[in-house]
């Protein structure tokens, strides 16, 4: 004897649903694919959309157009950032995208943590941003919790591309190269050119920067993702190279090499510090990495030696004052 199916009525039926009554209907799972890796305009606008069409977080998978890998539910549900909204968002200012894209509003300070988020090369990072979006709309009091775990996440990643973008500034070594242009135009100076092998996608973003303290030469950086060139008026991307591409040592970095030997002092080194500045996974593009270990394993006897010297009397600096001849008895009288 076979099993009964249970019957609801049409009263029970909407009385069931009305348990449920403020939360957003199931819908299919949409895949968003932005531009690219820094995409933020498109993260925007596709956020916007998504939040106007209350798309839950979970139902929602996020790539990038330079990805390699897409998930398994991106099929005829796959949208650009494009279909789901123009890309020039108003970032929140109030205004209305040709009257196309809904304007959230959401704290100042969100804002710059997607611009800072975006960055990082953890792939999550965009499911992450848009599910505390959701989440400030539809959780008011999350704004006044520091310790929820997605906004530790968040907080926390944004760390990450912070220290990126210094070490970038930090440990960008440039070597001349006398390229076509300087050829033809030797008034122009040479091209500058450095490798570098960043965490996160931060090369547009430091960019600017760097034609900012470099307004006066021309220089190109180099990473595996992407590439700049500055050629003194204007800022140029492109694709990603390899390090076999950038210069070899020259006459100036031996130079800096001898500065930085004959600058070493033993007696204020402190390992477990420059490493913790100096992380050892930036070494291997630091030319003076080479003269670490071996002045660091002379250090201490280095130390001793200073101190085993005798004391020196230190030089006068200031002359001394000159004194003034007193005119004897006999000169005065005659005066």
């Amino acid at each position: 004897m076979g099993l009964r199916k249970p019957r609801f009525d049409t009263a029970e039926a909407n009385a069931g649903q009305g348990l449920f009554a403020d939360q957003p209907a199931f819908t299919s799972f949409r895949s968003i694919t932005l531009r690219g890796a820094v995409d933020i305009d498109g993260f925007r606008q596709a956020a916007r959309r998504l939040m106007a069409e209350q798309i839950r977080p979970e139902c929602v998978g996020w790539h990038s157009g330079d990805d390699t890998a897409r998930d398994l539910f991106a099929s005829a549900n796959q949208d650009s950032a494009e279909a789901l909204g123009e890309a020039g968002a108003s970032g929140g200012r109030g205004e209305s995208d040709a009257g196309q894209t809904p304007v959230l509003t959401v704290p100042a300070e969100f804002l710059q943590l997607c611009q800072t988020v975006i960055l990082h090369s953890d792939a999550g990072r965009f499911g992450l941003l848009y599910r505390l979006l959701w989440r400030l709309r539809h959780e008011p009091a999350l704004r006044h919790d520091p310790l929820d775990a997605d906004r530790v996440q968040a907080r926390h990643m944004a760390q990450a591309v912070q220290r990126d973008v210094h070490k970038m500034k930090a440990f960008v070594r440039f070597r001349t190269v006398q390229d076509e242009a300087f050829k033809t135009r030797p008034a122009g100076g040479p091209m500058h050119v450095a490798w570098f092998e960043p965490e996160h996608h931060i090369v547009q973003a430091i960019a600017p920067f760097f034609a900012k303290r470099f307004t006066q030469m021309r220089w190109a950086v180099l990473t595996p993702e992407c590439s700049v060139e500055w050629n003194g008026a204007t800022l140029r991307f492109g694709p990603g190279a390899a390090k076999a591409d950038a210069p070899p040592a020259d006459a100036g970095e031996h130079l800096w090499l001898t500065y930085y030997r004959s600058t070493f002092n033993p007696a204020r080194l402190k390992l477990k510090a420059m490493q913790k500045e100096m992380p050892r996974r930036y070494w291997k593009n630091l030319p003076e990495a080479e003269l670490i270990s071996g002045l660091a394993a002379g250090a201490c006897e280095r130390s001793a030696a200073m101190i085993d010297q005798p004391p020196t009397l230190p030089r006068r600096r200031i002359p001394a004052p000159r004194l003034k001849a007193v005119p004897s008895d006999a000169a005065r009288s005659a005066g």
